[in-house]
């Protein structure tokens, strides 16, 4: 009788935190620029992060953190305190979703600057040895392609080594890694210099409140773009990172 209400007892306390300890969400958390943050809600701003509808694609028991900020590289998410703060949040088991370049790469800006293959590389570095201290899974992104032609229609890549150095690393560290410089890349040749704007922050005079003489952005996305960006996103994440597609909302 004794043994029978000893058996009782420990289901009774280890199935509770069983089925907690099931039940935990996955956390992802994103950190990056612009290109990925959060933009104000309204008719008046058609500007969208991809970051901002990634929560769209995922079921019910996905949290994403989006602590991605305009205008940030490696260098000043650090120096900002940005990155103290996603560490300290960070718990084991959690994703971490890495993409920065745009901003690393603009010498004329001390305060942002970080060199490819000096305190770019290094700041990366740090961001999946500090993750993966705390039980994190860190994930590399390569830069998305701001969207840019020469005279002839031919594309333009304004990112240099900045997506090599990310490549690289993820080799490396054995980090996995989503090439969304490589897939927007292709999207942008396949579409050219006219349908691509469709993707980007394009807006005719008149057409937005908060654009009255119009707007010509090649580097932010309308809806649209951070929709398409964040189908990339999921095409990456069949081929490297099979074991979230479980948790991405049947397709209709």
């Amino acid at each position: 009788m004794k043994t029978v209400i000893r058996f009782a007892a420990i289901v009774f306390f280890i199935l509770p935190f069983t089925y907690t300890h099931a039940q935990k969400p996955l956390k992802i958390f994103l950190i990056g620029n612009s290109t990925m943050a959060n933009k104000e809600y309204g008719k008046s701003n058609p500007e969208k992060g991809w970051g901002q509808v990634f929560p769209l694609y995922f079921k019910d028991n996905v949290v994403i953190e989006n602590h991605a900020r305009n205008g940030r590289s490696t260098k000043s998410f650090i120096d900002q305190g940005l990155w103290d703060t996603v560490i300290n949040r960070l718990s084991s088991g959690d994703y971490l979703f890495i993409e920065f370049g745009h901003n690393d790469s603009k010498k004329e800006d001390p305060a942002r600057y970080a060199d490819p293959y000096g305190a770019y590389k290094t700041n990366l570095e740090r961001f999946i040895s500090e993750a993966r201290k705390k039980g994190g899974i860190p994930v590399l992104l390569t830069p998305i392609n701001r969207r840019k032609f020469d005279s002839t229609g031919a594309f333009v890549d304004t990112h240099g080594d900045y997506p090599k150095v990310v490549r690289e690393i993820s080799a490396a560290m054995n980090v996995p890694l989503l090439d969304l410089h490589k897939k927007s890349q292709d999207l942008l040749v396949l579409l050219g210099p006219e349908k691509s704007k469709k993707l980007y922050m394009y807006a005719e005079p008149g057409e937005f409140a908060r654009f009255p003489e119009g707007k010509e952005d090649d580097t932010h996305f309308s809806g649209t773009g951070a929709f398409k960006v964040c189908d990339m996103v999921v095409e990456e994440m069949q081929v490297h990172l099979q074991e979230l597609l479980p948790y991405l909302k049947d397709e209709k």
